[in-house]
C-alpha cells in the first residue's frame, strides 16, 4: 500500500511540475509577443476611425439636412482590426466594407503557437467569417473548442467595425 501511495505522489508531483512548466513557458511567449507588437494598429485605416466619431457626432446637432446625415453612414473600404494577443499567439483580422455593409472578413494573422492551435484556428476562422458577414456584427457565438481564437477574432472584428464607423 505504501509503495502505491509513494508512486502516486511521485506521478502527481511530476504532473504538477509539467503543467506549471507549460503555463510558465506559454506566459513567457505571450509576454514576449506583446512586447514586440505595438499596442495599436498603424494602418491607413486609422484615420477614418478618428473621422467617423466626428462625422457621426456632427449630424446630430445639424439633423435637419437628411442627405448630409445619410452620407457619412455608408462607409466603404478595408479596415484592419487591432491585434489581439492570446496564449496561443496573436490574432488580427480586417473587414471589407461596401456601402456600409461588411462584405468580407480576412484573417491577417491567426494563432500560431503549436500545431494544434493552428488546426483549431484554421477550423474556426471560416465559421466565424461567415457568421460575422451574415450578422453584420461581431456579436456572434464562439466556435466550440476554439474559445481563445474566437474571442480574439471577434474582438479584432469589433475593432475594425469601430474604425469603419458601422
Amino acid at each position: 500500500m505504501s509503495v502505491r501511495a509513494t508512486l502516486g505522489g511521485i506521478f502527481a508531483s511530476a504532473a504538477i511540475l509539467g503543467i506549471g512548466w507549460q503555463f510558465g513557458s506559454a506566459a513567457a511567449h505571450t509576454f514576449a509577443a506583446q512586447a514586440a507588437i505595438p499596442a495599436t494598429s498603424t494602418t491607413s485605416t486609422g484615420t477614418p476611425s478618428a473621422a467617423s466619431p466626428t462625422s457621426s457626432a456632427s449630424p446630430v446637432p445639424s439633423s435637419s439636412p437628411s442627405p448630409s446625415a445619410a452620407a457619412p453612414n455608408p462607409s466603404s473600404g478595408t479596415f484592419a482590426g487591432a491585434v489581439q494577443s492570446t496564449r496561443y499567439g496573436n490574432v488580427q483580422v480586417e473587414i471589407v466594407v461596401a456601402n456600409g455593409k461588411i462584405t468580407d472578413v480576412k484573417a491577417l494573422h491567426l494563432t500560431d503557437q503549436g500545431g494544434r492551435s493552428v488546426q483549431i484556428s484554421n477550423r474556426a476562422a471560416p465559421t466565424l467569417r461567415s457568421e460575422v458577414i451574415s450578422s453584420q456584427s461581431a456579436q456572434v457565438d464562439s466556435v466550440s473548442g476554439a474559445t481563445y481564437t474566437s474571442d480574439a477574432y471577434l474582438s479584432s472584428v469589433q475593432s475594425a467595425i469601430d474604425k469603419a464607423g458601422l
